[in-house]
């Protein structure tokens, strides 16, 4: 008898150091992950709302940083916030997305499926829409040279309407529900140009990409860098166009002169972001 209650207390020591070990063991894992997840919510935020809060779509109603359907918002702050009624502020939003998403992550597996499974709420792994693979494959594209630091969300956002940017041109104002502002400018016409002046290490230019979208040249401190082609088969009011990184912080300017493409003329200017 006494040797049997030994092994008894014996296992049951065993089995409370296995609990230990496993309760310190979560939050390292947690931790693990923070910077992929960090990195992971910037760039979806940047597709779905260009990362405003307060972004609305009109068409489903989807709202904020991370478009949260509003028939999903309740049952989510339930779960994790506590409490089916609370407002999608911002702080309330950040909690709902990155729950939801390391929750999606483990069951997943994969952050090119979670993407998929936001925009559609499906977990299939193959038969994927040509819509639903851009918008995975632009929401990588940003996680992929989004460095750690734009990830922290210190970056600044310069509208099409910013005293820092200044048109050459015929530059009109388009509007679209999921435009970050609600609006773009754009032109047409061969020539034109926007010339952005900041200061940063790091810049980046967002806009419209789609079938009537055409080229324009990049320059940076007057030199020529590359041309960028906004085409693409499918609407897609949010894209990352070009981006740039520096040594260091400084003074400097990009402008973006259109190309006038036959047929397909339009360039777009929906903001500029700039890393410190």
């Amino acid at each position: 008898m006494p040797a049997r209650s030994g092994r008894l207390v014996a296992a049951i020591v065993a089995l409370l150091a296995i609990v230990l070990i496993s309760s310190f063991q979560a939050p390292r894992d947690v931790e693990a992950r923070k910077p992929r997840i960090d990195r992971f919510l910037y760039a979806l935020s940047q597709i779905e709302s260009g990362g405003n809060y307060h972004a609305r779509n009109r068409t489903s109603g989807a709202y904020g940083k991370y478009q949260i359907m509003p028939s999903n918002w309740p049952s989510w702050a339930r779960r994790y916030i506590g409490n089916a009624d609370a407002p999608p502020s911002p702080r309330n939003q950040e909690i709902v997305a990155r729950a939801k998403i390391l929750e999606l992550y483990h069951d997943l597996g994969s952050w090119r499926r979670v993407a998929y499974w936001w925009l559609t709420g499906s977990a299939r792994t193959s038969g994927w829409s040509r819509f639903a693979t851009h918008y995975v494959n632009n929401v990588m594209a940003v996680y992929k040279r989004t460095a750690i630091k734009a990830s922290s969300g210190k970056a600044r956002h310069y509208s099409e309407s910013s005293r820092r940017i200044t048109y050459g041109g015929r530059w009109v104002r388009a509007e679209h529900g999921s435009y970050r502002g609600d609006a773009v400018r754009q032109a047409k016409r061969k020539g034109q140009v926007a010339i952005f002046r900041f200061t940063g290490s790091q810049v980046a230019w967002n806009g419209p990409k789609g079938p009537t979208r055409g080229k324009a040249r990049v320059y940076v401190d007057g030199q020529y860098i590359r041309t960028v082609d906004l085409y693409a088969r499918r609407f897609d009011p949010r894209d990352r166009i070009f981006t740039k990184s520096f040594g260091r912080s400084g003074v400097h300017m990009l402008t973006i002169k259109v190309m006038g493409t036959p047929g397909r003329p339009v360039v777009a200017i929906d903001e500029f972001l700039v890393w410190d």
